[in-house]
């Protein structure tokens, strides 16, 4: 017995339904809240996102079936990947960059045209910059904010030994 993912009722034989974009399992009296999806009972390689449509002929499957290897290796991108990461010691980087010109957080944020209490909260780390609070600051401090730039957080990593990180090769215990 298996039960419903909306009463939590006990039901011997569940349907698939849609409901507000989420597949759920569901007794026959749940079922009337949403549409019924018809599950696939064809191969095994047929994906989650396959192009082909349930009712398409056997050369297709046999078709996607001899690229499917090849395609599975390989991550989609998306549009963080072509993201830059922020530095974690950006706040640090912002300090050091204004004390070595000499300059006052009210005078950083008049140069920039940006309120002193934003520049405060960007060195104390409690926020984060904009993107366009980011480039000002690289402009005007000839810094970059970005991951790995100038940074010795790569060396904190000991990865030499193996080319896979794991969480515990990142991880700072508080002992």
């Amino acid at each position: 017995m298996v039960q419903c993912e909306m009463c939590g009722a006990e039901t011997a034989s569940p349907k698939t339904v849609k409901v507000e974009g989420a597949e759920l399992d569901v007794c026959d009296d749940c079922a009337d809240f949403g549409t019924e999806v018809k599950t696939q009972q064809s191969s095994s390689t047929s994906t989650k996102y396959s192009t082909s449509s349930s009712s398409s002929s056997s050369s297709s499957s046999s078709s996607s079936s001899s690229t499917g290897g090849s395609g599975s290796s390989r991550r989609r991108s998306d549009m963080f990947d072509d993201m830059d990461e922020l530095a974690q010691d950006y706040d640090e980087r912002i300090r050091r960059a204004r004390e070595d010109r000499g300059l006052s957080q009210s005078d950083l944020a008049s140069e920039l045209n940006e309120k002193a209490s934003l520049i405060r909260k960007l060195e104390r780390g409690d926020t984060l910059p904009s993107d366009k609070v980011q480039s000002k600051l690289e402009r005007f401090l000839e810094i970059n904010l970005d991951m790995g730039a100038g940074s010795d957080e790569e060396n904190d990593w000991d990865a030499e030994s193996s080319t896979t990180t794991t969480l515990g090769d990142v991880v700072k215990r508080k002992d």
